[in-house]
């Protein structure tokens, strides 16, 4: 006789899948923000134009804490909510049963296996991070602009910032706000599309091999990192332009800035904090999709493999 798995009962007191979406994603949010900020702080001064000891070097590694605190959770909601919703729009909800070779049964979703789960997963994670840079990006300038040292506090810059509709209007408050909005979308979907598919398939893979329903938070949070590490290697470029175009005292296209930083600092310049930021993802991915793994569990999420 053939057995199923069948779900686990008694965890679902979350009912709505969008709440608890928002719930693990923002908690996850600001776990990640607030245990890793000094190494974000460390590569965003690495990667600044006037260089890592004008910036602050390694005084004041908490400056603009602030702007993060308040970005974090809404932001990492925002994604979750998105990606979610499309996995489950997009993945059958019907799943069938099979075996792995040790007769373990595991899920099987309706998509069909590999690379059309994969391009699921890359099309939700992109649209996920464009919902969540509305947030993200007026948290990046601002937060930014505090670590490399241009001003004492987070509310110091976003005061700066917002003081500008006196001479020069609300239209070019906003534009500051979300200066690098185009480049951090540019780093941010390239970055996911690697990530939460490989994280994705890593995950199913520990499944199949192990016939349970869900991977825990500790081991969400372990292939996250393998994930993170990797998607943050490959997107080092990216993150300098993006860096350089929000530091910059005047906006600029990202071609422009491209070949400033060519001409001024070469090629090696595109990979300025590339350690720093490896380091700060590969654990940001453990403690970010850890805890999202995590609380998903908890509020009785289930697998949409």
């Amino acid at each position: 006789m053939h057995h199923v798995l069948e779900p686990q009962r008694g965890r679902a007191w979350v009912e709505s899948p969008y709440l608890r979406s928002l719930i693990a994603g923002g908690l996850a949010g600001t776990t990640v923000d607030l245990s890793l900020y000094p190494l974000d702080t460390l590569k965003t001064r690495l990667q600044s134009s006037s260089g890592f000891t004008s910036s602050g070097g390694f005084s004041g590694i908490y400056r603009g804490v602030g702007s993060a605190l308040i970005g974090s959770a809404p932001g990492a909601a925002l994604f979750f909510i998105t990606y979610d919703s499309l996995k489950r729009v997009l993945i059958s909800p019907h799943p069938t049963i099979s075996r792995n070779a040790e007769g373990k049964a595991y899920k099987e979703n309706g998509v069909g296996n590999g690379r059309n789960e994969a391009l699921v997963h890359m099309l939700a994670a992109s649209l996920g991070e464009v919902a969540a840079c509305a947030v993200r990006v007026p948290t990046e300038v601002v937060k930014q602009r505090a670590q490399a040292s241009q001003h004492p506090s987070s509310l110091s810059a976003l005061t700066h910032i917002l003081s500008q509709r006196r001479t020069h209007g609300y239209i070019n408050v906003w534009r500051e706000l979300y200066r690098g909005w185009s480049i951090t979308i540019m780093r941010e979907v390239p970055f996911t599309v690697i990530q939460f598919p490989l994280w994705e398939a890593l995950k199913r893979y520990r499944i199949h091999g192990t016939g349970k329903e869900q991977v825990s938070g500790v081991e969400g949070g372990l292939l996250g990192s393998v994930a993170g590490a990797v998607a943050a290697g490959i997107t080092t470029p990216l993150d300098v332009l993006k860096t350089r175009m929000m530091l910059a005292t005047k906006r600029q296209p990202a071609w422009t800035m491209l070949g400033n930083i060519l001409r001024d600092s070469g090629p090696r310049a595109f990979f300025a904090g590339i350690g720093p930021r490896v380091g700060w993802i590969s654990a940001g991915g453990a403690i970010f999709l850890g805890s999202y793994q995590w609380a998903s569990n908890v509020l009785g999420g289930v697998e949409e493999l």
